[in-house]
């Protein structure tokens, strides 16, 4: 392997001006990276690719890159960009078991973080670089948020997750305290009553968008967030009917086919998927089929209803009367995308949401409560995990701020 990493390493035309800089959110100093790899410097190629970004090991194996760094390399061009996704993980890879520094020096001040999915992981790491005294608050039984309960085990092994734990938060000092939800025995208020000087909410977006349609309720309907937390404890059978053709609905697919299904497929209502190239490929290559311009009507208890719609260029559906057609299937999977729980807010004082239930919080984290901060999908909805990490960054440097006294919090 580290052959071929040095192959696509040598690809790289050192460009005068980056432009897979441009296209990498978080802004990955790829050129330098590659230059420290291929003058036999992995370490310091390493340390530049953690610092940058905590979660290094885990956006190489599930990012965009696509459309993200190695769509913007000049070589993408002629088809054939530097893999940089490759290489990326290959460093990171190498250099995480390295990593064995303990606590920074304390400097006496506690952190709540409310979540443990990408932005709350971000936030914990920085600021216990900073010596701050960080506890994470995960309402389930392991840290990770979509991480871990979102996305398949072929797509991110866990042992990822679990070798980043050992290496960012335990040998970090940071504490976790699993199954506890923030708003339920605890509240934002018991953590300032206790302390803390500033805290931070990433409880990202778990509550299933539904379809409000006839039949939702039914027994072989789910959800594709409820299947993704742990697909062993669903009986699918052989059909299965996904409705939305996201990257959720890419790993519902693609999971169930590995789980026993036969027959799967994803019906959107547009004449494309959403999904991302690379998804949708492997989910084709792997069997998953497709309908377009197909709107759900009503669910059955043996498969589902779809009618035929049509697009104007205004965007606009139009349905086409007496196309309505029964697909059958044992299973139905709906996966149109997931929106915020409420509990943190129906308990805690001064916070506000907009009309989705997201969190309110400016470009820089801070909320209508002052010590209060956020980011991530809680405050934007469902986005990528770089998305994410990049600006949880800023964010973090915010509340340092704030905590030093250098900046105020709203």
């Amino acid at each position: 392997m580290a052959l071929h990493i040095l192959d696509e390493a040598n690809r790289c035309l050192e460009c005068k001006k980056p432009t897979c800089i441009n296209g990498c959110p978080i802004g990955t100093p790829i050129p330098e990276v590659i230059r420290l790899l291929k003058d036999n410097r992995l370490d310091e190629a390493g340390k530049i690719l953690f610092f940058n970004n905590p979660l290094t090991t885990i956006c190489s194996l599930i990012c965009n890159h696509e459309k993200q760094c190695e769509g913007h390399c000049v070589l993408a061009k002629k088809g054939n960009p530097v893999h940089f996704s490759a290489i990326e993980s290959y460093i990171s890879g190498a250099y995480a078991p390295k990593m064995v520094k303990g606590p920074a020096e304390p400097n006496g001040m506690r952190v709540a973080i409310v979540g443990s999915g990408p932005a709350g992981l971000t936030i914990a790491i920085i600021l216990a670089r900073y010596g701050y005294q960080v506890t994470i608050f995960e309402g389930k039984d392991k840290i990770g948020g979509v991480l871990r309960y979102g996305i398949p085990e072929f797509r991110l092994p866990k042992s990822v997750l679990d070798d980043l734990q050992h290496r960012h938060i335990e040998l970090k000092g940071i504490k976790i305290r699993p199954n506890i939800r923030i708003g339920d025995a605890i509240g934002i208020d018991d953590l300032f009553r206790d302390g803390y000087k500033a805290v931070f909410i990433g409880t990202g977006v778990w509550r299933a968008n539904t379809l409000h349609i006839k039949g939702e309720t039914l027994g072989n309907v789910h959800f594709a967030i409820n299947y993704l937390t742990n697909p062993d404890v669903y009986k699918l059978g052989e059909r299965v009917i996904i409705i939305g053709a996201g990257n959720a609905a890419m790993d519902v697919a693609r999971t169930a086919i590995r789980n026993g299904s036969r027959e799967v497929t994803c019906f959107s209502i547009d004449d494309c998927v959403a999904a991302s190239d690379y998804e949708f490929k492997y989910a084709k290559l792997e069997g998953v089929r497709f309908e377009y311009n197909h709107k759900p009507i009503e669910i059955l208890d043996n498969g589902v209803v779809f009618r035929k719609v049509t697009r104007d260029e205004n965007g606009n559906y139009a349905e086409i009367e007496g196309s309505d057609t029964f697909y059958p299937s044992d299973s139905v999977m709906i996966a149109i995308s997931q929106g915020p729980r409420n509990v943190i807010v129906s308990s805690t004082t001064g916070l506000e949401v907009n009309e989705r239930g997201l969190l309110r919080a400016d470009e820089f984290g801070n909320t209508s409560r002052r010590g209060v901060f956020a980011s991530g999908d809680v405050v934007n909805g469902a986005r990528t995990v770089v998305e994410a990490v990049a600006h949880s960054k800023i964010v973090a440097e915010t509340m340092h701020q704030y905590m030093q006294g250098t900046k105020e919090n709203s």
